[in-house]
């Protein structure tokens, strides 16, 4: 398996936004992407300008498969304005409890 994970800093006048668009991007991707197995989203319990994703593919083609959806390309768009700061990670999943 293939985990994506995505660290995101919002201009705060965008939290409440972004949250919403990323929710949506979340059930989008779960919905249309029969690879996408998880999509976790998370908020900073002590700094709500702070967003953790946690994505799991079956592979990494499934990711890039993602990154040229109609959804994606729509949250990149909705979001650009809203991100102060992005960081993303790959990794092979060894093990899940």
């Amino acid at each position: 398996m293939f985990v994506v994970c995505v660290e995101f800093e919002i201009v705060p006048e965008f939290v409440e936004s972004f949250r919403t668009t990323v929710l949506k991007q979340a059930s989008n991707s779960l919905k249309f992407e029969p690879a996408c197995q998880r999509f976790d989203v998370s908020q900073d319990a002590e700094n709500s300008s702070r967003f953790f994703l946690y994505e799991l593919y079956d592979d990494a083609a499934a990711f890039a498969f993602h990154r040229t959806t109609p959804h994606f390309a729509q949250f990149s768009a909705d979001v650009t304005k809203m991100v102060a700061s992005k960081s993303l990670k790959t990794y092979e999943l060894l093990s899940a409890i």
